[in-house]
């Protein structure tokens, strides 16, 4: 398996701007979203970048990433018509390739020498496995994101079969479906928003819509899919996941590149003073 393709979602109309925001990366430098997302993908090898928009967004996502543009071929998904579909928009351009998929919200963070992508392709290559990236997340956190239950792979740290996918399951539900063994109990391996996946995803997603169309459908019965049919993996990434959408989410994500970079020693006295101030105004009340 070779990873040469990566597909990234960011057609959502609650999405469409996020990708533009811009953050310090941890070289110092301003970029945007989208510019860190694509970033993330070269350093996993991959040559070119499928970016699924809303059409009439692609002038704008093209200025952003700057020198990369070239590498970016934009995919209109026509109607907003969910997750699952913006996915299927890029069948074509994926063909029957293995690709890694991003999606255009979420940042990673990688605590060791490799992206986090990085990490993904090379077990995807090696493993010759559809693999996705997943996190130990505890059970409060559930209704934000699909979850997975299966087994370790035996000789392979922080490596798993998936057996069972369930999108924002319960707290019950995850007890009863999808304890995973290790792990700290009321936590429970989630998705990361970054994927490996065969062309089989395809296949399985045509087959989903029913009387309601695309609308009902929710990606992560198509991994579900893919888990029954052929061997499909988890990986625990080393790093961690930032969604910025969520409440403070740009501020997180923008901490966590600081705090992880070049600027990390002037950005942690920025902060202890900006605590001193508060803890002195605190105490003068």
């Amino acid at each position: 398996m070779r990873i040469a393709k990566a597909v990234i979602t960011a057609a959502s109309p609650k999405q469409r701007t996020l990708p533009l925001q811009c953050l310090i990366d941890r070289d110092g430098k301003e970029k945007s979203v989208l510019g860190i997302l694509v970033e993330e993908t070269l350093r996993a090898g991959v040559e070119d970048v499928g970016v699924v928009v809303a059409p009439g967004d692609e002038q704008a996502y093209a200025r952003v990433v700057g020198d990369h543009a070239g590498r970016l071929h934009f995919i209109q998904q026509r109607d907003p018509l969910g997750y699952a579909h913006a996915v299927y928009c890029a069948r074509e351009f994926v063909g029957e390739d293995s690709f890694l998929h991003l999606v255009g919200d979420h940042i990673a963070v990688s605590t060791v020498g490799k992206g986090c992508a990085q990490q993904l392709v090379e077990t995807a290559e090696t493993q010759d496995s559809s693999v996705s990236a997943v996190q130990p997340t505890r059970e409060t956190l559930l209704v934000r994101y699909g979850t997975i239950g299966g087994q370790r792979v035996a000789g392979r740290e922080g490596l798993y079969r998936i057996e069972t996918v369930v999108e924002k399951p319960t707290p019950t539900e995850a007890e009863q479906r999808l304890v995973v063994s290790g792990l700290r109990a009321g936590h429970y391996l989630c998705f990361f928003g970054m994927h490996v996946l065969s062309s089989s995803v395809f296949r399985i997603l045509e087959k989903l819509p029913g009387a309601d169309g695309w609308r009902s459908v929710v990606f992560s019965q198509a991994l579900a899919g893919l888990a029954a049919q052929e061997q499909y993996l988890a990986l625990e990434i080393v790093g961690r996941r930032y969604d910025v959408g969520a409440r403070y989410g740009l501020l997180t994500a923008q901490m966590a590149l600081a705090l992880s970079g070049s600027d990390r020693d002037t950005v942690l006295t920025e902060l202890l003073e900006l605590l001193a101030v508060r803890a002195r105004g605190s105490a003068g009340k």
